[in-house]
């Protein structure tokens, strides 16, 4: 499956859908650029997800602030346990690079998507 088929699948959970980049966060991307926040973005993932066990997982991703931790949530990106549920990636195991750089290009693509003022078919 590729990421636009993931992101539409995202979009028919209510939960999921319920995200969007908020003002302040489309005024950061202009403000950083893009490839700042994708740089973020795949810090995130290295320093919240890559490991077998994150610290706090569960709780690691802050619901607002940055547009990257909104991605996550909306990708289900967010803790070891939603990328199980959703992408079928094992707990308990160090995320692979191959593994990071989906997260990454996924979460990316959405940001890029809200960012354009796109939306998913519902």
């Amino acid at each position: 499956m590729d990421n636009s088929e993931i992101l539409n699948k995202l979009s028919k959970s209510k939960f999921r859908s319920s995200f969007h980049l908020r003002k302040y966060m489309i005024k950061y991307i202009d403000d950083k650029g893009l490839d700042t926040v994708i740089r973020h973005t795949n810090d995130f993932v290295y320093q919240k997800l890559k490991p077998a066990y994150p610290k706090n997982d569960g709780r690691q991703t802050p619901m607002k602030g940055h547009p990257s931790f909104i991605a996550m949530h909306a990708c289900a990106c967010c803790c070891r346990s939603c990328l199980n549920k959703w992408h079928r990636i094992p707990m308990g195991r160090e995320l692979t690079d191959k593994e990071c750089v989906f997260i990454t290009n996924l979460l990316v693509e959405w940001i890029k998507k809200e960012y354009e003022g796109e939306k998913y078919e519902k």
